[in-house]
């Protein structure tokens, strides 16, 4: 609830918001390979005691690793979040606050496993980095940039992790009232189909039922491969997106289970978050190979009727092997598969819980792809190899004068943290170009030169 990096707060405080929130003891129980289970404690002290009993060994390691992971995430957390795309406010954040600066960009090009490498030996513990890697970024610690690992690993003992009483839709809800209060207006059920462009500017947007809407600005929050894959056609797709498309993939989509349970089958002092590996570390990574499990009933009980608990479990799956079925080998392979992931929880952490189902939902990727609009239901962009850092990672702006790009597929890349970042820096670009903020055009046409130089690096 404090800091320059709790994003979502300040976004809601700037349209008059405010959400009442349950603090969560403990951001995730991880049950993994050897029976190592270790609880992320909200209480940065209380984790570290946790981890340093398991691998006693390695205790100058951990505090080293982590102690690099707060050295980031101070760093960020004394600035002023605007755009990097911004000269006028990046040089003015360097001449205030110069260390903190040129440790961001010292970390800019490096990876948490690199990192880790440097501290750790021990392979089961770097397997567990590799794990609060994977629960932010879809891939292991080598191919997770240390910037965005650092902010989620400090942020959830720095301010803690609060849940919105009523659930997280609230939040959504919150900051569409609050936009609306503000003289904003929303369509919904409005399926853009296409971006107008005239004479290599963004115009506008074309809907599915065929109305158009006309701007000086566009921004698109749909992935970049949404953008200038479905969105744009043709010659309008500039080339300087195909460096993106050569340095990362599209991440997996998830097999997503929502349960109503009795409550008599969870333990009283359940966690809210778990992270289950029972076996293998080498299925980290598999489709289907790690759980991923939130009870938010734990937290806040009146989401459910009395005496009930909600489940919400998801596990990495591919769209790909929920194509070509027909109907009802579709629906039979959904409750195959769902079977099993609930009787692995079963096994487990909850014996009886398949009985005590009363509810039960199964989605897919292809159920992703459809709600979300995202290509293949993907959970956002990964490295096709080895990356260095956020190097490679786009910014807001495009090629095509007008339309700026917001999300997971935009500097700094996936994570709650990150993604809100995205969007602030991409409203202070906005602003400066439409002459909202100080604007020197010589110094943005170097920097945005020096930062697609940059990306080539990667």
């Amino acid at each position: 609830m404090k800091g320059n990096l709790n994003l979502i707060t300040q976004a809601l405080a700037a349209v008059g918001c405010e959400m009442q929130v349950i603090p969560d003891p403990t951001t995730v129980h991880y049950h993994l390979p050897n029976n190592l289970s270790v609880l992320v404690h909200r209480e940065y002290s209380e984790f570290i005691a946790e981890l340093t009993g398991k691998f006693p060994h390695e205790k100058e390691g951990i505090l080293k690793f982590y102690g690099e992971c707060w050295k980031i995430f101070n760093a960020l957390n004394s600035l002023e979040l605007k755009s990097l795309e911004e000269p006028i406010y990046l040089f003015g954040q360097f001449f205030q606050k110069p260390l903190e600066c040129l440790t961001l960009a010292y970390y800019l090009p490096q990876n948490a496993g690199d990192i880790a490498r440097k501290y750790i030996q021990d392979p089961q513990l770097l397997s567990f980095i590799d794990a609060e890697c994977f629960i932010v970024s879809t891939v292991k610690a080598l191919q997770t940039p240390m910037i965005n690992a650092s902010m989620v690993m400090c942020d959830r003992h720095y301010g803690g992790i609060n849940y919105p009483v009523g659930g997280v839709g609230g939040i959504a809800k919150s900051l569409a009232k609050g936009l609306e209060d503000h003289g904003s207006e929303i369509l919904y059920k409005a399926n853009v189909t296409s971006i107008i462009v005239d004479q290599g500017r963004a115009v506008g947007v074309r809907l599915s039922d065929r109305r158009e809407f006309f701007a000086k600005t566009i921004i698109s929050n749909a992935t970049r491969w949404n953008t200038f894959g479905t969105l744009l056609k043709g010659d309008d797709v500039p080339k300087e997106e195909e460096n993106f498309q050569k340095v990362y993939v599209k991440a997996p989509s998830f097999l997503s289970i929502h349960m109503g349970v009795k409550a008599e089958v969870l333990p009283p002092d359940t966690d809210c978050h778990h992270f289950v590996l029972e076996d293998d570390w080498t299925r980290l990574e598999e489709p289907y190979g790690s759980i991923f499990l939130s009870i938010p009933t734990v937290l806040d009980p009146s989401l459910a009727p009395e005496g009930r608990h909600i489940l919400h479990i998801f596990t990495t799956s591919s769209i790909e092997d929920w194509e070509g079925l027909s109907r009802k080998d579709y629906e039979a392979k959904k409750e195959i598969v769902a079977d099993e992931i609930i009787g692995r929880l079963e096994d487990k952490l909850f014996p009886g819980l398949k009985s005590s189902i009363v509810f039960k939902e199964v989605g897919t990727p292809k159920t992703h792809r459809r709600y979300l609009a995202r290509d293949k239901g993907t959970y956002g962009p990964i490295p096709r190899r080895t990356p260095k850092g956020l190097l490679g990672m786009p910014f807001n702006t495009t090629a095509i004068e007008g339309l700026y790009c917001v999300g997971d597929s935009c500097f700094p890349g996936q994570g709650v943290i990150a993604v809100s970042f995205s969007g602030v820096m991409c409203a202070h670009r906005v602003a400066a170009d439409i002459g909202l903020e100080k604007k020197s055009p010589v110094l943005d046409a170097a920097l945005l030169r020096l930062l697609g130089w940059l990306r080539t690096l990667a």
